[in-house]
């Protein structure tokens, strides 16, 4: 492994991309160090001890790295970009005209592409503003639990309307160094741009599981946490990988004195075909109740709104058994409705008919979509289960190990982590291949 960097750093253009990287990835971690005007940034540092995953807007500050409760100039972090491109890929099944833009191509997926940016732009406008008009005059506990003033008391509408410009400012600026990082680095920019959030605050958690634990011992507990990581990243590595291979074989045609076609190769079908994103619906549909009920009863003095906190928040005894059960089901569901919506049977069919496909066994049309389908269905239940279990694990360590709210192996952090590493090294190790012949991992 140590060899395969060496030689990857002594390649001069593959050098030159991994330190561009490596450079733009530290200029985002700086960004989200550095406060919006008009804040106390006093009071933050203050507030930041004591946040945690308990918070309302825990996902957006997980995709973030942190920088979303310090409320920086790139507070928003990547969040917008990442709801603006699934909104898009939801509307592809709803809106002819998307759907004929993504069969153009690259030039329909460049048209696509700045969709995405403008509904981007839109989104961070309307989740600053949201963010601080809440920090300003809302329930202060959705900001770090703080009950202090996080934004100065002199500022006025005009001052604010100069922090959300910054915020959209920031997040535009995101947008741009992860298409830095996709065109003249190594790896998917917004990719990478998630894994740095994520990973910037594993250290932290970890430090912070030896300190809050209190089954005694706390070394002990760190070291098994440690040690249960790795299992799980092994675990997740190996079902990431695992894929159902559907033989296709082209008929032989001639045209002219030429023949053409004659090929076999395969539908790689992957056993978590829906990758991360049921998790994320599931984790944003059950905020939801929550922040009505922050904003509706700050003070909680209504029986449904305290039974929202207490039945779908976090507590200090972690997540309840409503909250985990709901989210398990709902992950289930979403990976179903995910990969209904993404991966069209009927249409694979089609397009293997119209170029001469056909999978052995089966004839071609109807019965291939029938077939496709049987296939789909019988490898999404373990694919569902899958991440539906390595997601509520963080709650099953909350209640066990009583870690302080903060436990970085599982759900969503372990999931991009691994997905994205191992995305990056297949990529490295392409580019490794054409200058050696020799492969990142042996």
């Amino acid at each position: 492994m140590l060899t395969a960097f060496a030689r990857a750093f002594r390649t001069p253009d593959l050098r030159n991309k991994l330190l561009f990287t490596l450079g733009v990835m530290f200029l985002f971690r700086m960004g989200s160090h550095i406060p919006v005007p008009g804040v106390d940034s006093a009071t933050i540092r203050s507030c930041v001890s004591g946040a945690g995953s308990s918070s309302g807007l825990g996902l957006i500050n997980l995709f973030s790295g942190g920088a979303l409760l310090q409320l920086s100039v790139f507070a928003l972090g990547i969040m917008p970009y990442i709801t603006a491109s699934i909104i898009l890929q939801l509307l592809t099944v709803v809106i002819p005209r998307l759907d004929t833009l993504k069969k153009e191509g690259q030039a329909g997926q460049a048209k696509i592409t700045q969709y995405t940016r403008y509904l981007t732009i839109g989104l961070a406008i309307l989740q600053s503003t949201g963010l601080i008009a809440t920090a300003k005059y809302g329930p202060q506990n959705l900001i770090n639990g703080c009950t202090q003033q996080i934004i100065y008391p002199n500022v006025d509408t005009k001052a604010m309307v100069i922090m959300v410009a910054v915020m959209v400012s920031g997040t535009s600026i995101i947008m741009w160094l992860g298409e830095l990082i996709t065109d003249r680095g190594v790896g998917n920019g917004m990719s990478l741009l998630i894994f740095t959030s994520i990973a910037s605050g594993f250290p932290g958690s970890l430090w912070g599981i030896k300190e809050t634990s209190k089954l005694g011992g706390g070394w002990v507990v760190f070291l098994g946490i440690i040690a249960m990581g790795m299992v799980l990243v092994g675990f997740v590595v190996f079902i990431e990988q695992g894929q159902r291979r559907i033989p296709v074989q082209y008929a032989k045609k001639q045209v002219g004195r030429r023949m053409y076609g004659g090929s076999s190769t395969y539908i790689p079908i992957k056993v978590n075909q829906a990758g991360v994103i049921p998790v994320i619906f599931a984790s944003s549909l059950l905020q939801l109740p929550v922040l009505v009920a922050q904003f509706a009863d700050p003070n909680g003095k209504h029986h449904w709104s305290v039974w929202l906190r207490n039945e779908l928040g976090m507590t200090n005894n972690g997540y309840s058994l409503y909250y985990s059960v709901a989210y398990f089901l709902l992950i289930l569901f979403f990976a179903f409705f995910y990969v209904a919506i993404t991966f069209n049977p009927d249409e694979v069919a089609d397009n293997m008919k119209k170029y001469g496909g056909f999978i052995p066994g089966i004839r071609a049309g109807k019965p291939t979509a029938e077939y496709l389908n049987y296939i789909l269905s019988r490898i999404t239940w373990p694919g569902a289960l899958y991440l539906a279990l390595i997601s509520i694990i963080p709650m099953i360590a909350l209640a066990e190990f009583h870690t302080g709210g903060k436990f970085p192996f599982g759900g969503t952090s372990i999931l991009i982590i691994v997905g994205v590493g191992l995305e990056t090294v297949k990529q490295i190790e392409s580019q490794l291949q054409q200058h050696n012949y020799e492969g990142f991992l042996r």
